[in-house]
């Protein structure tokens, strides 16, 4: 191989070395863009992030009610899957079937009724052991997460 030869593949072999660590690089960024948004630090409309603006023992402790009142509504959970399933199984069946449909819908809405029910009373439940400061985060950390808190202009 003559020294021209040599240095022509030096400088591909160097090109290429730069485009794939750039290419590693690229990848990290996105790789810890993604993590980050993983680990919560994205959007946060669930209502456990509801008690943000609290202390950790108070987050943890509304962490802990909702999960109770979502165990206390197991039954109701779970009915109301299975009817979003019938629901879907039955408008594709043909021919169709509005009543059975509807009928359906109104079990699910009542079981989904059921567990709104009693997370808004846990909420409420949780409000009462607060000092008038921590309710007001509280509130604030509830608007957009609940129905309990929306108003009349973002329906």
């Amino acid at each position: 191989m003559s020294e021209r030869s040599i240095r022509i593949l030096l400088a591909v072999s160097l090109a290429l070395n730069i485009f794939v660590l750039g290419a590693a690089a690229g990848a990290g960024y996105m790789w810890q863009a993604q993590e980050g948004q993983r680990d919560g630090a994205g959007d946060q409309r669930g209502l456990r992030f509801a008690a943000a603006g609290l202390s950790p023992e108070q987050r943890k402790a509304f962490r802990q009610a909702l999960a109770e009142a979502r165990r206390q509504s197991a039954a109701d959970i779970e009915a109301a899957r299975a009817g979003r399933e019938e629901v879907a199984r039955l408008i594709e069946a043909e021919p169709i079937d509005a009543a059975a449909i509807n009928a359906t819908l109104a079990s699910v809405r009542q079981a989904d009724m059921a567990l709104r029910g009693r997370l808004e009373q846990a909420i409420v439940t949780f409000a009462t052991g607060l000092t008038p400061a921590d309710r007001a985060r509280l509130v604030d950390g509830l608007r957009g997460r609940t129905n309990m808190l929306r108003r009349a202009h973002e329906k």
